[in-house]
């Protein structure tokens, strides 16, 4: 690697010093634990030196600082590449800290966690999730500015800053980088920069074996900037290329930006760089020391970082300190221009909703017919004029999903010809891309100051899962809307009917499932989850309904996820239905025959059970009395989740195989979602409960 100075990079030994600190630290890392991917952090030490000391504003005494620019690791296994840096600029990593990588209870576990470290802006991994999670943020900080400065001219905002991600082969080769990167272009995301570590290499060698489109061409194709740097004449990356091209990236305000940068991994390591043996395994002693010699290290020496070189590269806390302070200056001067603005800044920023909010929620006329769906997009049109932060939209469903907050907004980059278009619309239109719209809504919610929705039919959860299950893993408050939650949806069939969907989504810890009987609890179920976003932050995927259902009275104990909506005549009851969703109406229905009969029967509408696990025992006993034994659960659906509730004795009214064409109400009776089947069931608990009781007696 050249030491040269541009005519705005200023590039020492002592920078020189510091990445080849970063390829040996790396290296000693993988070595000590014994596995871990060191090639690619070798290679990319001086992309990312360069990144986080020459161009990204950040403060790493304050990794939350608003005005910071985001950094996206998207080739997660390569976690020594931030880990490094993030110890050379003086965030909270110590030497120790790289010392016990890999290891339980350290800083720094094998792929970047947040809320784990701080500097890590996002969880990756899962190739091609950071990528979009890039995306998500890119487009949190247009709408940001949008809420608070929309008025500035471009630059001058402090609610403007730059997205970096280094992205790589396996990102881009992931679908879902094709899905984030396709809207990334169409909307213009100017704020983006991707540096693509173009090094050839994957698991099973290079990647000629599956991987051979030209991917600049293909980003050209979506509309992005695009940029490739040739290597120094060592081979190394040639920063002060790289560092041109960054700043040419940053100054293209117009679309997205992506640099191609021909990496050799593991370089310099004689014998191990551009081998895939390096990509994920440890390059052994004797390479090592031999990587150490060639960089004019002591072989003998691990984890060796002179004071000189720490002492060079934590002047960054210092650029941070000042970059913060500038920044505090203007926001204190748009405070000043802006106070009903600066007003909102502060109540978002803390989390809070405006007082009175909970008076737009609608109210639901009991004994009308409203199907979830239809409620939910009422809900959400109440609450836009009261809740500016609020946004979202659907991938490509929205008539469908009723997610439609404002018609007359669409967030659509300037130059759009659709006449509802806004750079900072309310209503998102994600396309056809249901994973990484997922991934995106993590990355908007990773950025902070909005509250983001999102939604599909619940099917294509499928689709979304491993997304979802991030979501879940970073305890991100985001909101799945998904609707055609059974085979109520009716004539599309078995490829559209959710049968398996509610318990897998149920099994992913962290993830909170809401499925409401009615309008009303549709209603409670939305003031619930924007309740939780500050104060008990999680993933919510709402379950609603195509089909009418009955409204009932609105009760705000379904905040509670289970609870009594219609009680035994008898006070202690006989027997217990559970219900959720859409079968609520036959749990009442088979009530009534059961009251009739003379026997006592209580319903319990269930619409989140994780919401109801979090209650106190003594109100969980409350509404489900250990001592009532009858119980019958009815979902329509496989009756996984249910088994813990009717215990040993009861019965569950599932469906445990795939749907089929036809109407509603033609499957829901061929199926024996009835409330004829319900009461039945019922009779048929008591019977075997009651024969029980006898022989115990």
């Amino acid at each position: 690697m050249s030491t040269q100075t541009s005519d705005s990079l200023q590039w020492t030994d002592l920078d020189r010093r510091a990445v080849d600190t970063a390829r040996v630290l790396a290296a000693d890392a993988v070595q000590k634990v014994g596995n871990g991917h060191p090639g690619t952090a070798m290679s990319l030490a001086p992309a990312a030196y360069t990144i986080f000391q020459k161009v990204m504003r950040h403060d790493p005494a304050d990794p939350e600082w608003t005005g910071r620019d985001r950094f996206v690791l998207s080739p997660g296994h390569t976690s020594l590449t931030l880990y490094t840096q993030l110890f050379l600029s003086g965030y909270e990593l110590e030497l120790d800290d790289l010392k016990a990588f890999r290891t339980h209870g350290s800083k720094t576990p094998g792929h970047p966690e947040y809320g784990h470290t701080a500097g890590v802006e996002t969880t990756t991994g899962p190739l091609g999730q950071g990528v979009a999670n890039a995306v998500g943020m890119a487009m949190a900080a247009r709408y940001e500015r949008g809420l608070f400065d929309p008025e500035a001219p471009e630059g001058t905002s402090p609610f403007d800053h730059t997205v970096w991600a280094i992205v790589s082969d396996g990102d881009l080769e992931e679908g879902i980088s094709a899905e984030a990167s396709s809207l990334a272009g169409h909307q213009k995301l100017g704020n983006l920069v991707f540096v693509y570590d173009d090094n050839h290499i994957s698991i099973e060698g290079d990647t000629a074996t599956a991987f051979s489109e030209d991917v600049l061409k293909r980003y050209e194709a979506y509309g992005w900037h695009t940029q490739r740097i040739e290597p120094s004449a060592d081979g190394d990356i040639d920063v002060s290329a790289l560092y041109t091209a960054l700043k040419e990236a940053q100054a293209e305000t117009a679309r997205p930006s992506i640099i191609a940068m021909r990496t050799i991994i593991a370089w310099p390591a004689p014998n191990a760089q551009n081998t895939e043996a390096s990509h994920g395994s440890a390059l052994g002693a004797e390479e090592i020391a031999a990587t150490k010699r060639v960089l004019g290290f002591d072989p003998e020496q691990s984890f060796e970082v002179a004071d000189e070189v720490l002492a060079h590269a934590r002047q960054s806390l210092d650029r941070g300190a000042e970059a913060h302070a500038a920044w505090d200056k203007r926001l204190a001067e748009w405070r000043g221009a802006n106070p009903g603005r600066a007003q909102l800044f502060d109540r978002v920023v803390a989390g809070q909703l405006p007082e009175g909010w909970e008076d737009a929620l609608p109210v639901f006329e009991e004994g009308t017919s409203v199907a979830t769906r239809a409620a939910s997009g009422k809900v959400l049109q109440a609450l836009g004029p009261v809740l500016p932060e609020l946004w979202g939209g659907s991938a490509d469903l929205a008539g469908s999903n009723n997610t439609t907050i404002d018609k007359t907004s669409s967030f659509l980059p300037a130059g759009n010809p659709l006449p509802e278009a806004d750079p900072y619309g309310r209503t998102v239109h994600f396309g056809i891309r249901e994973h990484s719209m997922a991934a995106e809504m993590n990355g908007i919610a990773l950025h902070g100051n909005t509250r983001i929705y999102g939604g599909t039919f619940l099917v294509f959860s499928d689709y979304m899962r491993n997304a979802v299950r991030l979501s879940a893993l970073m305890q991100l408050p985001v909101t799945y809307v998904w609707t055609h939650d059974s085979i109520g949806l009716g004539e599309d069939g078995p490829t559209h009917q959710p049968v398996e969907h509610l318990a897998s989504l149920r099994a992913i810890p962290g993830l909170n499932i809401v499925r409401p009987a009615d309008a009303n609890e549709t209603s409670v179920a939305w003031a619930e989850i924007l309740k939780r976003h500050a104060t008990n932050p999680a993933p919510h995927g709402l379950a609603l309904t195509r089909q009418g259902v009955p409204t009932y009275a609105r009760n705000e104990d379904a905040a509670k996820g289970g609870y009594i909506l219609r009680e035994a005549s008898t006070g202690t009851p006989d027997v217990v239905l559970i219900a959720t969703g859409s079968e609520v109406q036959l749990a009442v229905a088979a009530r009534e025959a059961l009251e009739a009969e003379g026997v006592g029967t209580r319903v319990v509408s269930m619409p989140s059970v994780e919401w109801f696990e979090e209650q106190p025992r003594e109100y969980r006993e409350s509404v489900l009395p250990p001592s009532v034994k009858a119980r019958v659960a009815v979902e329509a659906g496989i009756g996984l989740t249910w088994y813990r509730y009717v215990g040993d004795h009861g019965r569950i009214v599932s469906l445990e195989h795939f749907g089929a064409s036809a109407d509603a109400k033609t499957l829901f009776a061929e199926y024996g979602f009835t409330a004829e089947n319900v009461a039945q069931a019922a009779r048929a608990v008591l019977d075997s409960t009651t024969g029980l009781s006898a022989a115990r007696g």
